[in-house]
């Protein structure tokens, strides 16, 4: 398929899923207007969209955001240097892998967010409680995809490697880590997006931070439109923040 064809496809998609969201929004107006849905549990979409500017306005949302960004970027430094680091240890110890892979893999699965009294005893009230465990919380994705990549590269291009009298680290260098690549990114989006969602729990759970406890004080004031217009906000930041990963990838692998 060509880069026209493709591009096009990309687009067409996603004006497609925007009129998706846009019908859903109207419908969701007109059942809260008929009284179908309660105001009192749901506000207006139209009052949220308004709210949009009080919360930018009055509760400082963006410096609120650049904190929530600070935070997720350390929580992925750290996860993306631990993770990928782990990763290629346990490609090259086979004992090891069998050992922690399924450990790992469950982990995965765990609601992370719920230590947070433990990292709260460790760290105290402080943003590094928040980084750590959306780290921790983004580390499994990481090191299984970085894992998976590792163990999928072609027989075929070890065999190519060998014959030029590549050493183990030249090898790696120049074959496996390539070869690797593509599944490494998907990790570190995936593995970036869960500790996105869990540095937002966390400022949540803590009321300290950004964005979260904007939504807790929102929340606490019955404030219906402003608190869904700061959740809308969280969505939107995380949608921007899926899109620019994927931007940033296809960057770096042109060919993608």
């Amino acid at each position: 398929m060509s880069r026209a064809a493709t591009s096009s496809q990309r687009w067409g998609a996603a004006i497609l899923g925007f009129g998706a969201l846009v019908a859903a929004v109207v419908v969701l107006e007109i059942l809260i207007r008929v009284d179908l849905v309660s105001p009192f549990v749901v506000p207006l979409p139209s009052d949220v969209l308004l709210a949009f500017e009080r919360i930018v306005v009055e509760e400082g949302v963006f410096r609120r955001f650049l904190v929530t960004a600070g935070e997720a970027f350390g929580a992925g430094l750290i996860l993306a240097a631990v993770g990928i680091s782990v990763g290629i240890l346990l490609d090259r110890l086979e004992l090891l892998r069998r050992a922690t892979e399924n450990w790992i893999a469950a982990f995965a699965a765990a609601p992370i967010v719920l230590i947070y009294p433990l990292f709260l005893v460790i760290f105290g009230r402080s943003a590094w409680t928040i980084v750590m465990i959306g780290a921790l919380a983004g580390l499994p994705p990481v090191i299984l995809k970085t894992l998976e990549g590792l163990r999928a590269v072609p027989p075929v291009l070890i065999d190519v490697g060998r014959s030029f009298s590549l050493d183990a680290r030249q090898q790696f260098l120049k074959i496996k880590l390539p070869a690797a690549l593509p599944s490494i990114f998907v990790g570190i989006r995936l593995g970036l997006m869960f500790a996105l969602i869990n540095v937002v729990g966390v400022e949540f759970l803590i009321n300290f931070g950004g964005l979260g406890p904007l939504i807790n004080v929102l929340a606490e004031r019955y404030d219906l439109a402003g608190t869904y217009a700061a959740i809308a906000f969280v969505v939107l930041v995380s949608v921007c923040f899926f899109a620019s990963l994927e931007r940033i990838e296809r960057w770096l692998r042109p060919g993608s």
